[in-house]
């Protein structure tokens, strides 16, 4: 397993001193380190249990449990395919298809360039313009296979 960075140390560290009093440290530990470094690396899974006081086992746990942890790096642009009932009802199934062929990869990856990293999500509470999706933090909704050939023209083109 590769050492941390020194900078990433420092921000673990720096997260686990802003959190370990608090109820349910290690989850908020968790999101914290994420929110840092974009995801959670392994080498800081031994670094986590030590500052906790905890089996290195109890912190893979939790994190391999929760699917919002990444243990990679994310690609510059994350897109969300909303997995709920109401755009699976409008299409999101073959939509989520159509986004995995596109981007030739599955959930949870990222594309060989490193541009685009596929995550599911359930729910964007855009329920009436279902299917929807998200890239980074810009939603839309209504989307279909053709659609997303458009967003994904003007994302590569850095728009």
């Amino acid at each position: 397993m590769q050492a941390l960075a020194p900078a990433q140390r420092e921000a673990v560290l720096r997260v686990v001193e802003a959190n370990r009093t608090r109820p349910g440290a290690l989850i908020e530990i968790l999101h914290g380190v994420q929110a840092e470094l974009g995801f959670i690396p392994p080498a800081a899974v031994p670094v986590l249990a030590q500052e906790l006081n905890l089996s290195r086992a109890e912190v893979h746990g939790v994190i391999t449990f929760y699917h919002y942890f990444r243990h990679d790096a994310p690609g510059q642009q994350t897109v969300r395919v909303c997995q709920a009932e109401s755009c699976q009802s409008m299409g999101s199934e073959g939509l989520t298809a159509h986004i995995k062929k596109r981007l030739g990869i599955d959930f949870h990856q990222t594309t060989p360039d490193g541009r685009f990293t596929l995550e599911p999500v359930y729910c964007l509470g855009n329920c009436a313009c279902s299917p929807a999706l998200m890239r980074n933090e810009e939603l839309w909704g209504r989307v279909t296979p053709e659609r997303f050939d458009e967003l994904l023209a003007e994302w590569k083109g850095g728009q």
